[in-house]
């Protein structure tokens, strides 16, 4: 009963997916390859820790593009799988998505209800012709390629361990299309929505307007080809909005928090309001300079080439009891 090689006609055969395939369970034939992922039923899966899913695809010498929606929730804490949990860290998370060996975008994720969408391409020569195509989420701090001076610098600021409990929602293998967008300018929200930024993950995927920039930072990822931002360059509008008055009797947490907002709104008035843009880094290089800045009564606006081929962290800080917005990005 033997055939050609070493394998026998009892061998299984795996059938590679073939794009466009939409992938929504761990259960899939397609999904070859795992470390320390747990195969889901409804999701692809949650990782234990910084780990590896491996998938078959039947590229046949295309290029293909690969979008993921990851999501965090109240089991996405260290040691979820053991059943000896740790406490929820109050800290935002910062992931790696790799490919094929290769950063290919970063995720700032933060609190238990954030969602985030991650795109990236590959090349046809990225794609070996067994067709495994592994994707790996890594927490910061881990694996090579990333500057030592940004872990030093932002390492304090985030959550360890933050692949923990991190669930792979869905992931899509498709051909690249032509050119996927139409607007020049897109709300806070959108920017993220769409990849361009990351910065603390959307509650709610539909929701629009300004960004809130809780963590103090965020990231700008590699743009695609033909999507917003392939023009070459960027603008991104910074603003400021005064933390809420609390929802609570008249007491000195109240008025200290109407306090906060009539400054604020004072320094809005005077046209004083403006974020401060502490440093920004390229996570492959470290320190990337002082790209072009302008401040406009209000507005920060920060002008950059399009990210290529490393993702950036920004450092944003605005005054006290003041939340630092993203408020547009503009492709240009």
């Amino acid at each position: 009963m033997s055939s050609a090689g070493s394998a026998t006609d009892l061998d299984q055969v795996i059938l590679p997916a073939i794009p466009p395939a939409h992938l929504l369970s761990g259960q899939v034939a397609a999904l070859q390859v795992t470390d320390r992922l747990h195969r889901g039923t409804q999701i692809v899966g949650r990782f234990e820790t910084s780990g590896l899913a491996g998938f078959k695809i039947a590229a046949q010498g295309r290029p293909l593009r690969v979008r993921m929606s990851l999501s965090v929730d109240e089991l996405s804490v260290t040691g979820w799988h053991t059943g000896q949990s740790e406490p929820a860290s109050p800290l935002p998370r910062l992931i790696q998505i790799r490919s094929q060996g290769r950063l290919r975008q970063c995720v700032l994720l933060r609190g238990r209800k954030a969602h985030a969408q991650v795109a990236f391409d590959l090349a046809a020569e990225e794609i070996p012709d067994d067709g495994l195509i592994c994707v790996e989420a890594l927490d910061l701090m881990e694996g090579d390629g990333v500057s030592e001076e940004v872990r030093q610098i932002v390492g304090g600021r985030l959550m360890p361990d933050g692949v923990a409990g991190l669930r792979l929602d869905k992931i899509v293998f498709e051909e690249p299309p032509p050119a996927d967008f139409d607007p020049d300018t897109l709300d806070g929200c959108r920017c993220e929505l769409y990849s361009l930024v990351s910065a603390g993950g959307l509650a709610n995927v539909n929701r629009q307007g300004v960004r809130l920039l809780r963590s103090g930072m965020f990231v700008i990822n590699p743009v695609l080809p033909g999507a917003f931002g392939s023009t070459g360059r960027i603008t991104l509008r910074l603003g400021t909005k005064a933390e809420p008055a609390a929802i609570i009797p008249a007491t000195w947490r109240r008025m200290n928090s109407e306090l906060r907002w009539l400054r604020h709104a004072t320094r809005k008035l005077i046209r004083a309001a403006a974020p401060t843009v502490e440093r920004i880094l390229n996570v492959r290089d470290g320190d990337a300079g002082r790209p072009k800045r302008r401040v406009q009564g209000n507005i920060t606006e920060l002008e950059l080439p399009s990210p290529a081929r490393s993702p950036m962290i920004v450092l944003v800080s605005a005054a006290q009891g003041v939340i630092p917005t993203l408020e547009s990005g503009t492709s240009h």
